[in-house]
């Protein structure tokens, strides 16, 4: 058995507990991913119409996509639009909101539709996205 020196220089002074430093950080990193609220992307590009009252909308929870063709797309699939309120009620929770992001060329009748599935399922919060544009 070896005995350590008495002239006083310890040798585990120098080492750092990195320990509980490590433990803050998982709590922490448990932390945001718990408070976290994901977006639900649409999954296609969409040409948005420019509208100089644009303004951003940061807390939307579900992006619902409608393309030039009318076919509306809701978490990387396209959706019946008689059945999309139904799949975004899913998705939304209570305080949460929907953005609808019609192409430009789509046509405003399959928009007024998808408004109202959504409002029909109980999801009241729905907003339209459009780029802001230099009027």
């Amino acid at each position: 058995m070896r005995r350590r020196r008495l002239n006083g220089h310890d040798e585990d002074t120098g080492e750092v507990n990195l320990t509980p430093m490590l433990d803050v950080v998982f709590i922490m990193l448990i932390f945001f991913i718990v408070t976290t609220s994901f977006v639900k992307e649409s999954g296609i590009e969409i040409d948005r119409p420019e509208s100089s009252e644009a303004s951003p909308r940061p807390e939307a929870q579900v992006m619902v996509a409608i393309n030039p063709e009318g076919a509306v797309w809701v978490d990387g699939e396209a959706i019946d639009q008689h059945r999309v309120g139904e799949r975004v009620a899913d998705l939304v929770s209570d305080e949460g909101s929907v953005v609808v992001q019609a192409d430009r060329e789509a046509t405003t009748g399959v928009l007024v539709e998808v408004m109202d599935r959504l409002r029909e399922s109980g999801v009241e919060n729905v907003a339209v996205a459009a780029s802001r544009g230099a009027n």
